[in-house]
């Protein structure tokens, strides 16, 4: 079409300029004379009509494939006239000598037109809405691929947005399931400050819907849980309407989970945990505040200033999103959970526990009171355990510390120090293998009374005077939390460049001390000049002894008897 443009526009400037005639503009342009007269007529060239394929032969049979297309409106879906079936109904029923090709193309134009002239389809339109500042909000969850310590993980992004303003709130999870939904409400009310006032939509998800009742307009029979959970909050929920037909009633969420992920998720991120993921997150929300959709005047963060105050007040009461379930701690002191496996202390061993399970978090009870909490593992089979909830059993065993699973975990995840271990090697040395371990569970016990970094400058200490007992960490580690304890006491922080302030430890080996080592003196300690302890003076007692033995059965009664 654009060369016709041109080619026209050349022809009517050359007639005009230097008043070509018809045949001399068709000999110079090389086109047909007619070609000239239409450009001398308009400057817009006459849309090319296509080539209409005529099918003599198919001609008596339309009406008869209208028949067999009509009589399909009233058939079972998967039992309708497809074109290959036509086609071999001709040429059985009526011995027609027709193209596969004919038919098909009749079949596909007029199927739809004879739906439509029936009545039974309607054209598909849609109806601009306009939603009330406060009032309405859309939830959907997407799939997210995350590179989660190393390892690629099929992780789930719950997606909330105010249908007002826009404004998202965005949160990845392990799964999909019910806990990770009511959590990512509870994130998303309290990250917005307050609960859509009307209604939020949703998809038919099962952690809300247990069952669609078809027919019944849009009523569903809900989780009891949800039930609970919307109650507590005080909100309703608008069920869209069931598969794809549905999706353009929450088109606003359904168009957010695909942008966010491009935009923010794509590369793969890499983190070592989700809480991690979540925290970037959240400054991208944060950042998403001065966007403007589509062709608004005013950014999301400005609209949702108006609409912020409009929200129900957040309840005062919290709600524990948790899945309760009551496992029983086996002789491993793990209890399992959705096919993974959680320590507890190991004085649980064979009683039943309360597991309160989160989407990001596993938090263990003994009635009310809280014994363990892990973060919730990613994977099938996996062991999450605590070495602190061995330490008992280990004092029993002590042989089993080197190859537990506690202890691998413990110094994966920092738990247990370089200072643990160089304790434990300079224990190994002067004690041996089995009191060694002792003395280290002695010191790993002092974590549950004292900081860490109490402990740790106690070790520090005592290995620096070549002590390797608990008792002199326990009591390096009391002065250090006693001069933090101090009125006016300020955590010394140092700066990129600057070394951190070393503490000065008291604890002086006594051998060091009397042979008036240096080391002594940089301590603080002076030499001891005293002269080396002799018994000579008690040498004034052996005058007392007795000058004669007592006869048999006789009393000592005299002083000097009794000296």
């Amino acid at each position: 079409m654009e060369l016709r443009v041109e080619l026209f526009a050349r022809i009517r400037r050359d007639a005009r300029v230097r008043g070509m005639s018809i045949r001399a503009l068709a000999k110079r342009h090389g086109v047909a004379r007619r070609t000239v007269r239409q450009a001398l007529a308009a400057a817009e060239p006459p849309e090319r009509k296509p080539p209409t394929r005529m099918a003599p032969k198919l001609g008596p049979l339309k009406p008869t494939i209208d028949a067999m297309l009509l009589a399909d409106l009233d058939a079972p879906r998967k039992q309708r006239h497809t074109a290959q079936r036509v086609f071999d109904r001709l040429v059985d029923e009526h011995q027609a000598v027709i193209s596969y090709s004919a038919v098909r193309a009749y079949v596909r134009a007029r199927r739809a037109s004879i739906a439509v002239e029936s009545g039974n389809a309607p054209v598909e339109a849609f109806v601009p809405q306009e939603h009330a500042p406060g009032a309405e909000a859309e939830v959907d969850f997407g799939d997210v691929w995350v590179d989660l310590d190393g390892t690629r993980t099929r992780c789930y992004m719950f997606a909330f947005r105010l249908s007002h303003s826009g404004k998202s709130v965005h949160r990845i999870y392990p799964t999909c399931a019910q806990e990770a939904f009511l959590e990512g409400h509870i994130e998303a009310f309290n990250t917005i400050g307050g609960v859509p006032s009307r209604h939020i939509r949703y998809d038919n998800l099962t952690s809300a819907v247990t069952k669609v009742v078809y027919g019944a307009g849009r009523q569903r029979v809900e989780n009891e849980r949800w039930v609970l959970f919307k109650s507590h909050f005080g909100f309703d929920a608008f069920y869209c309407e069931p598969g794809i037909a549905g999706a353009h009633e929450k088109g606003g969420i359904e168009g957010e989970v695909g942008r966010f992920r491009r935009n923010f998720l794509t590369p793969v991120p890499v983190v070592k945990t989700l809480a991690e993921l979540n925290d970037k997150l959240r400054v991208w929300d944060e950042d998403e505040d001065a966007r403007r959709i589509s062709q608004r005047l005013r950014t999301i963060g400005q609209d949702f200033a108006v609409e912020q105050p409009l929200l129900s007040p957040l309840p005062a009461e919290t709600f524990d999103p948790g899945l309760v379930l009551t496992p029983r701690v086996d002789r491993s002191s793990l209890v399992t959970v959705r096919s993974m496996k959680y320590s507890v202390p190991a004085r649980f061993i064979n009683r039943k526990v309360r597991v309160s399970l989160q989407a990001t978090q596993v938090r263990i009870f003994d009635g009310r009171t809280l014994i363990a909490s892990h973060p919730r593992t990613v994977g099938r089979g996996r062991q999450c355990v605590q070495l602190d909830h061995y330490l008992e059993v280990l004092r029993i065993k002590p042989g089993a510390l080197p190859g537990s699973t506690a202890l691998a975990q413990a110094r994966e995840s920092g738990v247990f120090t370089p200072a643990h271990d160089a304790f434990w090697a300079a224990a190994r040395k002067t004690d041996g293998d089995t009191k060694a371990i002792l003395e280290l569970i002695d010191v790993l016990l002092l974590h549950r009374v004292m900081d860490s970094s109490e402990v740790i400058a106690g070790i520090t200490a005592a290995l620096s005077v070549g002590a390797v007992s608990a008792d002199v960490v326990a009591v390096e580690a009391r002065r250090v939390a006693a001069e933090r304890n101090k009125p006016g006491w300020v955590r010394p922080e140092c700066d990129s460049g600057a070394k951190e302030e070393v503490v000065e430890h008291r604890i002086v080996s006594l051998t060091q001390r009397r042979l008036a080592d240096p080391a002594a003196v940089i301590a603080g300690l002076p030499p001891d000049k005293r002269p080396v302890p002799t018994v000579a003076g008690y040498d004034q007692l052996l005058a007392k002894r007795a000058t004669h033995a007592p006869e048999p059965g006789q009393a000592t009664t005299s002083k000097e008897q009794i000296s």
